[in-house]
């Protein structure tokens, strides 16, 4: 597997959003099979060090369940430069090719993009090349336009959300659920054509 939908819980909404929390699954499209897991906490400390807070993001949080607070300043967290660490150990140990690496963030302009910025601040290599950025949006639009599918607001959600992980197997599987329709697609007009 080569495909890893990651989420982030950040403290802000912008391209430098302080990071409280990495999610991550490796995933098949064509199969929904999913593979290894990823999940780190981050202290709110360090990723204000090296990231930026909103105020409407913090007064979302506080309105957000217990057990999703909860994983903020959790006592397991690491700071962000060991938790970016981990994360790209967890990629380059399942994916040794670099750019085979395909990354499925929500949006083009957030998880990719957020975590891109903290792996350049802090120096550190980002474990996938440019070409590898995925986003999930996009497919999302894909299915309801083309397919008249909507598995993201129809398939029911397991676990806590707002936990990282429970919110990158949730959004995995109804990627590779759009993906997969869309491959039939394809392959029915490829048998008619």
């Amino acid at each position: 597997m080569n495909n890893i939908m990651l989420d982030l819980e950040t403290m802000g909404k912008g391209s430098n959003a302080a990071i409280v929390s990495i999610g991550a699954v490796f995933f098949n499209p064509l199969t929904g099979e999913l593979g290894e897991q990823f999940y780190e906490r981050i202290w709110l400390e360090s990723a204000a060090k090296y990231g930026e807070l909103d105020a409407s993001t913090v007064v979302w949080w506080l309105g957000q369940s217990d057990e999703a607070r909860a994983e903020i300043n959790h006592d397991q967290s690491l700071s962000l430069p060991n938790a970016l660490s981990a994360f790209s150990e967890f990629i380059e140990k399942n994916v040794p090719l670099f750019s085979a690496t395909r990354v499925w963030g929500n949006g083009c302009t957030f998880d990719n993009v957020i975590i891109a910025n903290a792996y350049k601040q802090l120096k550190l290599q980002k474990p996938w090349s440019y070409a590898g950025d995925m986003d999930v949006r996009t497919i999302v639009e894909l299915g309801r336009k083309l397919l008249n599918f909507d598995p993201k607001k129809d398939m029911p959600f397991k676990g806590e959300k707002h936990n990282a992980l429970a919110d990158a197997i949730h959004q995995a599987k109804y990627v590779s659920a759009i993906y997969q329709k869309l491959a039939e697609a394809t392959h029915r007009e490829v048998e008619a054509a």
